[in-house]
């Protein structure tokens, strides 16, 4: 019986539900309805009292959940998309991740932000929101692009005493399945070679994994071993584990679904760039979804975002020049 990644993640909270009498969870329509993905269905008649149904108020879920976390408590905050999560940025940037700094008292929340893109979705409900809370001190940013990672990450940012965002990708709650949860895991900021391969390595994490892994497999035919790092942890990013595969390949591409301008993919260039040029045969690439907002046209959006084709021609080109 298979498990796909949107179950993944219920069973992850409802575990952490059942393990801790602190954790509860917060958000909209996550009650009787059970979420807009229905990511919590089921779990109010299990816990009753722990699976809170919020105001139609980002900051003020954010807020409460900081305040709780102040008394002892654990908060799953759920924004129904990653994209609302802005209206709640003054509270998880000047106070969920200030709060130990300002105060010692740790801050243990989870906001679990649905990312990404998919057919018809637009520009407000597909947006990348990862580089712009990694940009603040005191956050944890994960990005989980596996069913196993999906669950065990969760139960890990749950047990973090730092605020943590869990971007989870909305693609891929269905389109993803695996054949059982993990009892065993590599730890939630720890990258992982996805594939292993000597000619070039792609960079990626959350639903791009996917299309990098679709590119190395189409350019194996053609004599190329594309080795495949999926970060999966954004913040802390475990640069080490990258430039150990650039020490390899000699080449990299930073692959990301989010907009180019000051992201993922260009800090890791940038680290690349300065901590490993000596290691490079040819200059660091990345690519990104294009500097637009995010179209509703299904054909528009496959277009917009990295897909298979697009990256097996930037790793040809990488591994051209």
């Amino acid at each position: 019986m298979s498990i796909t990644y949107l179950e993944a993640i219920r069973e992850a909270q409802s575990k952490a539900l059942a393990d801790d009498d602190n954790v509860f969870i917060y958000g909209q329509d996550i009650g009787e309805f059970g979420g807009a993905f229905k990511a919590t269905k089921g779990l109010i008649e299990r816990y009753p009292d722990r699976v809170r149904d919020s105001p139609i108020s980002e900051d003020a879920m954010v807020g409460a959940a900081v305040g709780a976390a102040i008394e002892g408590m654990r908060p799953i905050v759920e924004m129904q998309f990653a994209d609302f999560s802005s209206v709640g940025f003054n509270q998880i940037v000047n106070q969920a991740a200030t709060l130990f700094w300002r105060t010692q008292v740790p801050c243990p929340i989870t906001v679990r932000l649905p990312s990404g893109g998919t057919p018809g979705s637009g520009p407000f409900h597909s947006q990348c929101m990862e580089a712009i809370y990694a940009h603040y001190p005191g956050t944890v940013v994960m990005a989980p692009a596996t069913v196993e990672d999906a669950y065990s990450m969760l139960l890990d940012a749950v047990g973090i005493d730092d605020p943590v965002l869990f971007c989870e990708h909305k693609y891929l709650y269905y389109h993803l399945k695996a054949e059982s949860l993990p009892k065993r895991a590599l730890p939630a900021t720890r990258a992982r070679i996805a594939r292993a391969g000597r000619h070039a390595t792609v960079v990626t994490y959350s639903a791009m994994l996917h299309e990098a892994l679709r590119a190395a497999e189409g350019l194996q035919s053609d004599g190329y071993e594309i080795e495949v790092v999926d970060l999966r942890c954004l913040k802390p990013l475990d640069i080490d584990t990258v430039l150990g595969s650039v020490a390899r390949t000699g080449r990299v591409l930073a692959l990301g679904e989010a907009f180019p301008w000051g992201g993922v993919t260009a800090e890791v260039i940038s680290r690349v760039a300065t901590d490993a040029f000596h290691l490079l045969d040819a200059p660091p690439a990345r690519l990104n979804a294009r500097d637009t907002p995010i179209p509703y046209h299904p054909d528009l959006w496959r277009y917009h975002r990295p897909t298979a084709s697009s990256v097996e021609d930037a790793i040809r080109k990488l591994i051209r020049d």
